[in-house]
């Protein structure tokens, strides 16, 4: 299978440890005088990469405060959130886990969270970007850090689109195809491939229907207020995102089975060339490097009065209930710490969320030639984007999306409609 690391399983073996350490109190910035001894509990899940990563700093965390123990347990993406809400309710949650920006929401709504304010070192929010530091906010507290993002460009195979005269992609943010331009580039691959190929899959399956809202944003809507809970999708905007995801449909752009409800990845009908082009976060690159069998590269996704994209990655958040608040808040930051950021980042082909991290001498060990691409669409999210997909009411929108959007691409309901229902089911969900 090409997805091997797509199914998070979790990975062994042992790594060295740096030996830029200082040796002396927390490394992560806390005060000098609160003890350094314990043992926290992390749970993650993750690709060999960031598994390797997360060891690899635990293992330097550990080395810098010698009576401290964190103690990783890696599980399956798919079982992650069912072993933590089960805890959660039983009292016994870890110390720390790891939660992606649209369910962070959720847990910080319902005060499972630890409020990091009282114990942050002074300065530490100034680091990230302020869409990053928007993503971890519930009533403009801090109840995470956030540790990557990643966004979704577009993945390209070059040999399909040549084939259709396609011999050049944009190659900067402000030359990235209009909503008009790949319409006519999906005319063209239509027109070229065999009845059994498309001209691209877009990855909006499961809770990845959040990826829909980068066209919503790039028509210029949104889909909350300010206030992260009044529905405003029911506009003008909203209904040009639906009619343009639509369309893929209609035009015969994407397979039938590209729908929000598809049992399998879109990535995968890439890999086995079924799609010329495919919208993927970075985090795919590595995959893409040693299983595909074709020539290809990476290009923007789209843009209409707005760029825009999704903000996806991580957030690192403590538990309410973790005894040692001060000792989680110190390997929290340690793990944001730009050397130790940067590394994850670098061997996961994944994005920083700091400021500091985001130049010049951003790279990826695999294919360092995209991360300039990545990096660039990520700049397409804005702080109230973010803003809006970390609300506390997220799960339950997250089901009026897929319920509605799938309607629309199945042809059951026109854009009016679908916006209509969208609007009254996100307010249901807000309680607004």
């Amino acid at each position: 299978m090409p997805l091997n690391r797509r199914a998070f399983l979790a990975g062994t073996g042992a790594l060295s440890v740096p030996l830029w350490l200082s040796a002396c109190g927390f490394v992560g910035g806390v005060s000098q005088n609160t003890s350094s001894e314990g043992t926290l509990t992390f749970t993650t899940w993750g690709t060999d990469a960031e598994l390797a990563g997360f060891r690899n700093s635990i293992a330097a965390f550990e080395a810098a405060n010698p009576d401290t123990t964190i103690e990783l347990n890696a599980v399956p993406y798919e079982q992650m959130f069912t072993n933590i809400d089960a805890q959660l309710q039983a009292g016994n949650p870890p110390d720390i886990f790891r939660v992606p920006y649209y369910t962070f929401g959720a847990y910080a709504g319902r005060g499972q969270l630890l409020d990091l304010s009282p114990h942050l070192s002074s300065g530490r929010q100034g680091q990230f970007t302020e869409t990053a530091w928007a993503a971890v906010q519930n009533n403009g507290t801090p109840f995470g850090l956030p540790h990557h993002t990643d966004t979704s460009a577009i993945l390209v195979n070059n040999e399909l689109l040549s084939a259709a005269g396609i011999d050049e992609v944009p190659t900067s943010l402000d030359d990235a195809w209009t909503w008009d331009e790949l319409t006519a580039i999906g005319d063209s691959l239509r027109g070229s491939l065999p009845a059994d190929k498309y001209p691209w899959a877009y990855n909006w399956q499961g809770n990845g229907v959040t990826r829909w809202l980068s066209l919503l944003f790039q028509a210029g809507g949104a889909f909350l207020d300010a206030d992260q809970k009044t529905p405003i999708i029911d506009s003008d905007e909203g209904r040009r995102a639906v009619e343009f995801a639509s369309s893929f449909f209609d035009k015969g752009f994407v397979p039938a089975n590209n729908t929000i409800a598809s049992s399998s990845y879109a990535s995968e009908s890439w890999f086995s060339q079924s799609v010329a082009m495919v919208w993927s976060g970075a985090f795919q690159i590595p995959d893409a490097e040693s299983t595909a069998s074709f020539d290809w590269t990476a290009t923007f996704a789209p843009r209409d009065r707005r760029g825009g994209g999704d903000f996806g990655g991580n957030a690192l958040v403590a538990t309410a209930q973790t005894q040692q608040p001060e000792l989680a808040t110190a390997f929290l930051e340690f793990l944001t710490d730009a050397e130790q950021m940067q590394s994850f980042c670098r061997d996961a082909s994944l994005l920083p969320t700091r400021s500091d991290l985001l130049n010049s001498d951003l790279e990826f060990t695999v294919r360092p030639e995209l991360a300039p691409i990545f990096a660039a669409q990520a700049t397409t999210v804005q702080p109230e984007d973010a803003a809006q997909v970390a609300s506390p009411s997220m799960s339950g929108i997250i089901s009026v999306l897929k319920e509605q959007l799938d309607l629309s691409f199945t042809g059951s309901q026109d854009s009016a409609a679908t916006v209509a229902a969208l609007q009254s089911g996100i307010a249901q969900a807000t309680g607004s």
